[in-house]
C-alpha cells in the first residue's frame, strides 16, 4: 500500500485534534453543568406534584408551533421552488436532530440539509441562499429581539456584563450578515473578481461553477428584497419560531407556579441563544441550561423551580426533537429507495 502522503497527514491531525477538543467540551459541560443540575433537580420532585398537566402539554404544543414556524420559514425562502409543506417538515426535523447529536453540529446539519432540499427538487442556487438566509436571518431576528428586551430591562435591572458581551456578539453577527449581503448585491463585480482568483488556485474546483452560483445567489438575494410580501414573511416566521420558543419556556416557568416578566424572559432567553451560538457543544447543550437557570434565578424565581422548568423546557426543546428528527430521516430515506430501485 502507498504511503499517505505527508500533506495530508498534516492535515488529517488537526481535523482529529479538533474532534478530539469538540468531544472534550462536550463532556465538560455534562459532567460540571447538566448533570449537577440533574442532581439538584433530584431535591426539587416533589414540586411536579403541584404541576398542572395541561400547562405542560400546552408548552409542548407552543413548542411545536414553533418548530413548524422555523419550517414556515425555510418555504418561504424557497419561493417559489419550496418543496411540500410535509417534506420541509421532515427535512427540518432531521437536521435539528443531527445538529443536536454532533458537536457543531451547524456544519455537517447544513450540509445533510442541502442535500435533503436537493433530493425533494429546489435547485442548487435556491438552496445554498435559502439555507444561508434562513440561518443568518434567523439569527439577526433572534438578536433584534434581545436588543429590545435590554433596551427594556437595563433601566428597570440594571446592567450585567454578559449583556454586553452578547450584544458584541450579535453586533458582529449583524455586519458578516449586512456586509455579506452588500457585498453579493452591490459589490458582485469586485465578489466575483476575488471569488474566482481564490478558488482559481484550488484543484478540482471550478471557478466558472462557483461564478454561476454567486451570481445566482445574487439574483435570489435582490428579489427577496424586491418581493416585500416575501422579505416580511421571511422575517415574520423568524420572529415567530422565536417568540414561540421564549413562550414555551415561559409555559413550563408559570407551570411550577411563578410568573415571569416577558421583558425578563427575553432577557434570559436572548442571552443564552445569543452566547450559545459559538459551537462548543451541540445546539448549546449545557450553555443554554446554565445561563437560562442563573439568569432566571437572577430575575427572582426560586431556584428549584427554575431548575426544574429549564430541564423540562430543553427535553422538548433539545432532546425530543432527536428520536422524532431520527424518525424523519428515516422515513425520508425509505420514500428515496423505491425510486433507487426503479432506476437501477
Amino acid at each position: 500500500m502507498p504511503e499517505e502522503p505527508a500533506q495530508k497527514r498534516r492535515r488529517r491531525i488537526p481535523r482529529q485534534l479538533r474532534r478530539v477538543l469538540s468531544l472534550v467540551a462536550v463532556a465538560f459541560m455534562i459532567e460540571y453543568l447538566v448533570i449537577p443540575q440533574f442532581s439538584s433537580a433530584k431535591k426539587s420532585i416533589h414540586l411536579l406534584r403541584d404541576v398542572n398537566p395541561l400547562l405542560l402539554i400546552l408548552a409542548v404544543v407552543v413548542e411545536a408551533a414553533a418548530i413548524a414556524s422555523y419550517s414556515e420559514l425555510t418555504r418561504t425562502v424557497f419561493t417559489p421552488h419550496a418543496p411540500k409543506r410535509i417534506d420541509t417538515y421532515r427535512i427540518n426535523l432531521s437536521t435539528l436532530a443531527l445538529s443536536h447529536v454532533v458537536p457543531g453540529g451547524t456544519a455537517p446539519a447544513s450540509a445533510l440539509s442541502y442535500r435533503l432540499f436537493a433530493d425533494a427538487g429546489v435547485p442548487a442556487s435556491t438552496n445554498a441562499f435559502g439555507l444561508a438566509a434562513q440561518g443568518s436571518g434567523s439569527a439577526v431576528v433572534l438578536n433584534v429581539i434581545f436588543w429590545i428586551a435590554l433596551v427594556v430591562s437595563i433601566p428597570l435591572r440594571g446592567f450585567n456584563p454578559a449583556y454586553g458581551f452578547a450584544a458584541l456578539v450579535g453586533v458582529f453577527l449583524m455586519l458578516a450578515f449586512f456586509g455579506t449581503i452588500a457585498l453579493l448585491t452591490r459589490g458582485q463585480r469586485h465578489a466575483d473578481a476575488w471569488l474566482r482568483s481564490t478558488v482559481g488556485r484550488l484543484p478540482r474546483v471550478d471557478p466558472e461553477g462557483i461564478s454561476r452560483l454567486l451570481a445566482h445567489v445574487a439574483e435570489r438575494i435582490n428579489m427577496l428584497t424586491a418581493n416585500r410580501a416575501t422579505l416580511y414573511g421571511s422575517l415574520g416566521w423568524a420572529a415567530a419560531n422565536w417568540l414561540l420558543d421564549a413562550a414555551s419556556l415561559w409555559v413550563f416557568i408559570y407551570a411550577f407556579g411563578y410568573a415571569l416578566s416577558p421583558i425578563d424572559l427575553l432577557v434570559a432567553f436572548g442571552l443564552a441563544n445569543v452566547l450559545a451560538v459559538v459551537p462548543i457543544t451541540p445546539a448549546g447543550l449545557g450553555v443554554i441550561e446554565g445561563i437560562l437557570i442563573t439568569t432566571i434565578v437572577g430575575f427572582g424565581v426560586p431556584h428549584q423551580p427554575a431548575i426544574l422548568a429549564v430541564l423540562a423546557y430543553r427535553f422538548i426543546n433539545f432532546w425530543l426533537p432527536i428520536p422524532v428528527g431520527g424518525a424523519a430521516y428515516l422515513s425520508l430515506e425509505w420514500r428515496r429507495k423505491p425510486d433507487n430501485s426503479a432506476t437501477s
